[in-house]
């Protein structure tokens, strides 16, 4: 598992409604700031491989759609909302300190 931190960017700089992309090695997360709270997703649809981050991330219904197909996913646990996408989007942890925030992939 890994256990490094890594760093996404200061808190001031993701607002609520916001969203950013950072690489834990060759893994692309997309971190989002919904009304507050901080959720990281890794940054590929489940339904085929194509960036969540080039899709819409809706603010306030805490949702991401991917723009590929359409499918969309809670940002707050990688669930698939509708088709074509049946399977979640793999969640990482988050952290903040230090008024930055902080994820990391910990898949084995």
């Amino acid at each position: 598992m890994n256990e490094a931190w890594v760093f996404v960017c200061a808190t001031s700089q993701l607002l609520p409604g916001e969203s950013t992309v950072a690489w834990d090695g060759d893994t692309p997360i997309l971190v989002v700031n919904y009304d507050g709270d901080y959720y990281a997703l890794e940054d590929k649809c489940s339904h085929e491989d194509y960036e969540l981050s080039a899709g819409t991330y809706d603010g306030e219904e805490a949702t991401v759609e991917c723009v590929l197909h359409g499918a969309r996913f809670d940002v707050r646990d990688g669930r698939p909302l509708c088709a074509p996408a049946y399977e979640p989007v793999p969640r990482f942890p988050v952290k903040v300190e230090d008024g930055g925030v902080w994820t990391r992939d910990d898949r084995t």
